[in-house]
């Protein structure tokens, strides 16, 4: 009887390295029993999967739009000196003069208008 004990407390332990090696898992009940579990742990998996490259998605846009907002930067501050420089006093001056226009520089000063 005592043989019988030891054998049963034997099968009873769980799933050895070499039954899982040599395929005996398949054919034990253990899949069976445990068949929600692997199939929670796949979704897990998946949705796991799912999440990183999603992330690698938006950090690559997000890297691309960083790229394009520095372009647009130097274009708008590009523009910006280029409308200085067509603004400035002296540039005015010397368009009227090339026109030959009448307008003439103002030899009063600016005052305030209360």
């Amino acid at each position: 009887m005592e043989e019988k004990n030891t054998t049963e407390k034997k099968k009873k332990k769980g799933p050895s390295l070499k039954s899982i090696l040599g395929g005996d898992i398949l054919a034990a009940g253990f899949l069976d029993r445990n068949k929600g579990l692997i199939a929670l742990l796949v979704l897990l998996a998946i949705v796991y999967i799912h999440n990183r490259y999603a992330s690698q998605q938006q950090l690559i846009e997000i890297d691309h739009l960083k790229k394009e907002l520095t372009d647009i930067k130097y274009d708008a501050l590009t523009r910006s000196s280029e409308l200085m420089e067509k603004s400035r006093q002296s540039r005015i001056e010397e368009y009227i003069s090339k026109e030959e226009s009448s307008l003439q520089t103002s030899t009063n000063p600016p005052y305030i208008i209360k």
